[in-house]
């Protein structure tokens, strides 16, 4: 398969302006050079924190560029444990500046009325990491490099957790560089540049894409779309993707989907659109949502090119239920499972099964009912729904509408026994949904999937 041009539907840029910051940044580059000793540093042997501290202490937008794309050159150029150092010094030495904080609620305790003194007290309470995270912004390619420094330190979070401030700063940081106003929305397709497609087959993280025949099949095809968001400082990096098959009905099935040889149809004749892969792709903007709004556009912007389209669902994996399941079934206290339905169980540890009619027909009941359970009753250590992809599409106002049993019969998904799940959004009920989840905990569901849970003992369904 020959691949794409990688010219073709390229996302522009505003490039005088570009260029112009460009020149600015490599004409003050040079005469820093000749008046700052630290420019005359190695990339692998700056001292990073040291950087951090003159970059602060400049005042020129110029030369600050200048002495930010030092400070980044010389990081990603740094040896593991020189990273590590200047994480660590993010924590310690680039923390609030505590004499000043002193002296500003000493200042406000002596005129709490004063606006000044609350501003100061504000000022002396942020801490000093987050001026310097803001001047690295401004370097070119700075937001990205920031996106990936903050992967690494997520990567070091576990092992140090007193990281945890720093990465806070991060976050808040991030929430705002990343809000929704500043995020555009845009198609991919099979003429999308090719550096972006390379990295859609890199980043899909539901069902993989083999090569460029299988990416070919998800974007060309008449009944297939797919979007995804860009940042404005990230214009070739998606920061997260959804893939969208247009259908007649409702799918229970991932493999029928994605099959090659199916016939599309066309877009017209479609009265349902199905989201059936969402991939983040940035692990340096974990926590930083915008999935949410992600799905609720595309909506709008189906139901604006195709009125057709009535219904909106998912077809969606469900990664914790079978290690939730194995568990339930080793607990000889659980509340859903008696010895007659564990040994009913038990063929799910046999090879074979799923392709197996008169095995996998005598699972279903008692697997169907075990799935309900878990979706409508068990919860994580905080209370809310034990299932990561359950809890995002409840949160965003969706209803659980159908359990799919051998929905996904590829290696990866019979690691959760098979199981997919659709979640539909109704716009006139999305808002809804989302205040009950919200303020109560109540989980939208579908009568079928309740009715489910009427076989268990009253005091569980």
């Amino acid at each position: 398969m020959k691949r794409p041009n990688p010219r073709a539907g390229a996302i522009t840029t505003p490039s005088f302006l570009t260029d112009l910051i460009d020149t600015l940044t490599e004409r003050s580059r040079d005469i820093i050079a000749r008046r700052a000793p630290w420019m005359g540093l190695t990339r692998a042997d700056g001292d990073l924190p040291s950087l951090g501290e003159l970059l602060l202490s400049g005042r020129g937008e110029a030369s600050g560029v200048a002495m930010a794309e030092t400070l980044l050159a010389a990081y990603a150029a740094a040896s593991p444990d020189k990273k590590l150092a200047f994480l660590e010094a993010l924590g310690d030495r680039f923390g609030p500046d505590r004499d000043g904080v002193t002296a500003a609620v000493e200042a406000f305790l002596k005129d709490g009325s004063s606006n000044d003194s609350i501003d100061a007290l504000h000022v002396a309470a942020e801490p000093r990491r987050q001026e310097l995270i803001r001047r690295l912004n401004h370097a070119p390619g700075g937001t990205a490099a920031l996106v990936k420094i903050r992967q690494e330190l997520l990567e070091r979070l576990r092992e140090r957790p007193h990281l945890k401030a720093v990465d806070a700063d991060f976050v808040h940081l991030f929430s705002s560089w990343f809000n929704r106003g500043f995020l555009v929305l845009r198609p991919i397709d099979w003429t999308t540049p090719a550096n972006i497609l390379e990295k859609i087959i890199r980043y899909e993280a539901v069902h993989a894409i083999r090569d460029w025949d299988d990416l070919r099949n998800r974007l060309e095809p008449s009944d297939r779309r797919c979007y995804g968001f860009f940042h404005p400082q990230m214009v070739d990096e998606p920061l997260i993707f959804v893939e969208i098959a247009l259908t007649r009905d409702i799918p229970g099935s991932i493999g029928a989907l994605l099959d090659h040889g199916r016939t599309p149809i066309a877009a017209s004749e479609a009265n349902t659109a199905v989201f059936y892969s969402i991939s983040n792709t940035q692990a340096g903007l974990g926590g930083v949502s915008f999935g949410n709004f992600l799905i609720k556009q595309v909506v709008e912007d189906l139901k604006r090119e195709l009125p057709n389209l009535k219904t909106f669902v998912t077809l969606s994996p469900v990664p914790a239920f079978a290690a939730w399941l194995k568990r339930e079934r080793q607990n000889m206290e659980s509340e859903i499972l008696d010895d007659a339905s564990r040994k009913v169980l038990d063929i799910i540890d046999e090879p074979g099964w799923p392709q197996d009619e008169a095995r996998s027909d005598f699972l279903r009941p008692v697997f169907l009912t075990a799935a309900a359970y878990y979706f409508l009753k068990a919860k994580n250590g905080n209370g809310a729904p034990a299932d990561p992809v359950a809890r995002f599409h409840l949160g965003n106002g969706a209803r659980l509408e159908k359990l799919n049993f051998l929905g996904d019969m590829s290696e990866n998904g019979l690691r959760q026994h098979g199981l997919m799940v659709n979640y539909l959004y109704a716009p006139d009920e999305i808002e809804k949904n989302h205040e009950a989840y919200a303020e109560k905990g109540v989980v939208a569901a579908s009568t079928g999937i309740r009715r489910l849970l009427r076989t268990l003992a009253p005091a569980v369904s």
